[in-house]
């Protein structure tokens, strides 16, 4: 039994859960979430006139903080637990206090009799269950430790690779023979033909080198490595060659994580990138701003840029420069033939700012030309990612000239078309969710079939199971997005054990506790998004035309509203229009604060004007919202709302504009995943207040460089605010405070350069796990192929045949 329940039951509070208990099943809820349930022993603590150390620190109070979940059933009580971080269990809690453990199967299946009303259902359902595809590899034990699967890794592939020196030392042997460029032999040749042999020549190597001008070039000494039987790849100077075989000497004498580490990260084994981001406008100008789109592109591009920068870096430091070696970045995405004024429907695009990177765009098959030549909505997208994917192996096949070295997805949909190439090339997959709706919509796999016709979970959650298991790593950017903080579920944790009602259970659905596991936040465009301070890099044009477009430009097609005292400080936020993302949210709470008014004006970037403008139900939502907001307080002469889309240089200087006022940026999103608006407006120098709710919460240190904000307390954010601005006013240099640690905070920990070397080190670390543990992988990918085609493709099929009757 859990700790926690068992020390309530033997304590004199027992009585209080009895009677807490009987409140509970007098209330008209049936299925209490967490908030419910704290806010209902709230009120018991109040009727009952209990004191504040028993509402917050007695055990009962302590037991309530970790319960999940509660179902009513025939006057018992299903508890649901979560003790700690990333371990939940389920307990029935009867009228006399009688507790039953419940197995996960019974879990789900009192979670199905409460959709279907209590009326058990007729046979079982398919169970999904990954657990046994893990049991033969290494995990973590702690989960503090979540999220740094490498360092695990190096850890353990060091202690376990040389547990028999032989064997240890041949594996790296081979795997330093595997590699490759353009048919060219990279680090050893035939000349070393086993593995005791390269420890001799690797010391014969240092000792010839050790004579050598610290500065010599490979070039001169290219061919007496040859003699050795070394090839290009070990560095471009002596110095530096020295440095990697001292690296490789020491490993095979001592091995040690940090060792390996430092190893890997030089070989030179990653040369071609796919990233794939197959669905929405996926373009370089006039995409920003459509559904589907924004902080996606944003990243994708920007992480193309950086990959390729890196990989130069690297190629030249190992002496590759002899062989011409080039890195080469394709971002997959697919080609709209109607791409309403964008580049979308060109089938390639060269990345600007780069040498060697591409969007490569892939038409759709006309399954119905009416919608496959226009833009497909990612709820609406999932029939077409088969056909998709095998035509994109064919292009990428013919761009790279061969295979790639790494396929990056993003968001579910191109995280399953990365899995489907992985498959059929064997290339190591890497998986980047960016965000899962599954936690973004409140019970969205137990009412999925309400659901179904507008959002399609049933094929989303598959994907994201096949995918997210597939994957030989995954990435996040924050720890809370795998496990979520004490208080809340993380997004993968979410797909650990959940019903779809009358479709499947998932018993377990992804170790949370594996090594492919790594957070590694995302940079930000440093050339793009930089402080407003650095005014040598602004271009006082493009400053003049956003502040008369922010404050005072009067364009109906692109502008709603005009300011009355554009004086007054602004708050800005910028966002999609969708629920969210939560605009309407802050609009309504600078609507229900007359203080907020009085001080500020608020100005919003935001999608479109008009209804008619926009095919995205939810944002045609969300524009009758706002205006019915903007009506319902009267911000007339308070608010802009702007429907513009922006360039990249055009959105840094924006926040720099509001700067130059002393504003504030708000995040009100509901959920944000990472908060990638959060960095950019930090970066500038704007002080920013981002959502508590996801990545902000690791971003930002409250009070220090930056502020959370419940976004669902109105009263409580417009407070927060109002307090910022009072301390303001009473010290002129609090804004310049908190503005400079903001840009601070982004510098030390969130560039593209730190990201980048990261994901590079991932991949070489996981491909040399791949190669030597022998791990057969074979099994699960076999039952996740069985997934895709006997769960997965025909409920694709379904959902094309719907839009084939479309007109």
């Amino acid at each position: 039994m859990s700790e926690l329940l068992q020390t309530v039951l033997d304590s004199p509070e027992r009585n209080d859960l009895r009677q807490f208990a009987s409140d509970l099943r007098h209330q008209p809820q049936l299925y209490l979430l967490r908030n419910d349930i704290l806010t209902a022993f709230g009120t018991y603590c109040s009727n009952n006139q209990k004191d504040a150390e028993f509402c917050q620190s007695s055990p009962l109070a302590k037991l309530i903080a970790k319960v999940q979940e509660i179902i009513r059933e025939d006057g018992n009580l299903c508890l649901v637990i979560r003790p700690q971080i990333a371990t939940q269990e389920a307990y029935w809690l009867t009228e006399d206090l009688t507790v039953e453990r419940l197995s996960i199967q019974e879990l789900l299946d009192t979670r199905d009799r409460f959709v279907n009303h209590f009326h058990p259902q007729e046979g079982d359902v398919l169970e999904l269950d990954f657990q046994p595809f893990y049991d033969y590899t290494p995990r973590l034990r702690d989960p503090k430790n979540i999220g740094k699967g490498v360092e695990f890794l190096n850890r353990y592939l060091s202690s376990k690779l040389f547990q028999d020196y032989k064997q240890g030392l041949e594996a790296l042997f081979n795997f330093l023979r595997l590699h490759q460029y353009n048919g060219s032999q990279l680090l050893i040749n035939e000349r070393i033909s086993s593995a005791e042999q390269l420890s001799i020549q690797i010391k014969k190597l240092l000792a010839y080198l050790s004579d050598r001008p610290a500065d010599e070039p490979f070039e001169s000494l290219r061919f007496t490595l040859q003699e050795f039987g070394f090839e290009p790849g070990w560095g471009n100077t002596s110095s530096r060659i020295k440095e990697t075989l001292n690296i490789l000497d020491e490993l095979i004498d001592s091995p040690d994580s940090q060792v390996l580490a430092a190893f890997l990260s030089r070989i030179p084994m990653i040369f071609r990138i796919v990233l794939v981001s197959p669905h929405g406008w996926f373009g370089q100008e006039g995409v920003l701003g459509r559904p589907d789109t924004g902080g996606q592109v944003v990243y994708v591009l920007d992480q193309a840029k950086s990959l390729e920068k890196q990989l130069q870096e690297d190629i030249t430091l190992a002496g590759l420069d002899v062989l011409s070696a080039t890195p080469k970045i394709i971002i997959l995405t697919r080609l709209i033939p109607n791409s309403d004024g964008t580049r979308c429907n060109q089938r390639l695009e060269k990345v600007h700012g780069t040498d060697n990177a591409v969007i490569l765009r892939v038409p759709l098959r006309e399954f119905n030309p009416t919608l496959t030549q226009n833009w497909i909505s990612r709820f609406e997208f999932w029939p077409y990612l088969e056909t998709f994917a095998i035509d994109a192996e064919k292009e990428l096949l013919a761009e790279f000239s061969g295979k790639p070295d790494l396929i990056v997805g993003n968001y579910s949909d191109g995280n399953l078309v990365a899995f489907l190439l992985s498959r059929k090339l064997k290339v190591t997959q890497c998986n980047i969710a960016h965000a899962l709706e599954k936690s973004k919509y409140l019970f969205s796999n137990l009412y999925w079939e309400e659901s179904e016709s507008n959002y399609h979970f049933s094929l989303q959650f598959t994907a994201d199971l096949i995918a997210m298991n597939a994957a030989n790593f995954i990435i996040s950017s924050t720890y809370q997005e795998i496990v979520g903080t004490p208080e809340s579920v993380g997004q993968y944790e979410s797909y650990n054990c959940f019903t779809m009602p009358d479709l499947y259970h998932v018993v377990h659905g992804i170790e949370l506790f594996s090594p492919k596991f790594n957070v590694v936040p995302p940079g930000v465009n440093e050339q793009v998004f930089f402080p407003y301070t650095r005014t040598e890099d602004r271009m006082m044009g493009d400053r003049d035309r956003l502040e008369s477009m922010l404050f005072t430009d009067e364009d109906p097609a692109s502008v709603f509203g005009t300011l009355d005292d554009p004086n007054k400080r602004p708050i800005f936020s910028m966002a999609r229009l969708d629920k969210i993302k939560n605009l309407t949210g802050l609009a309504e709470t600078f609507g229900q604060s007359l203080e907020l008014q009085a001080k500020c004006n608020l100005i919003l970037v935001a999608g479109k004007l008009r209804v008619e403008e926009t095919n995205d139900r939810e944002e045609q939502s969300e524009i009758i919202r706002l205006y019915e907001i903007i009506d319902r307080y009267n911000l007339h002469g308070k608010i802009r709302w702007l429907g513009v889309r922006l360039s990249k240089s055009d959105s840094g200087e924006l926040y720099r504009v509001i700067c130059d006022r002393q504003g504030i940026f708000v995040q009100p999103a509901l959920f944000e995943a990472f908060g990638l608006t959060i960095l950019e407006s930090m970066i500038t120098g704007l002080p920013t207040f981002g959502t508590q709710f996801g990545g902000p919460l690791e971003i930002i240190q409250d009070g220090v460089n930056g502020f959370y904000i419940n976004p669902t307390h109105l009263e409580e954010t417009a407070q927060k605010i109002l307090q910022f601005m009072e301390k303001c006013e009473q010290n002129p240099n609090y804004w310049y405070e908190i503005s400079t640690r903001g840009i601070d905070r982004v510098y030390s920990a969130y560039t593209w350069k730190i990201h980048t070397n990261k994901l590079l080190s991932l991949a070489r670390v996981y491909g040399f796990w791949n190669f030597t543990s022998q791990e057969n992988r074979e099994d699960l990918l076999r039952y996740l192929e069985s997934l895709f085609y006997l769960l997965f493709k025909p409920r694709a099929k379904e959902l094309l045949n719907q839009h084939l009757e479309r007109v």
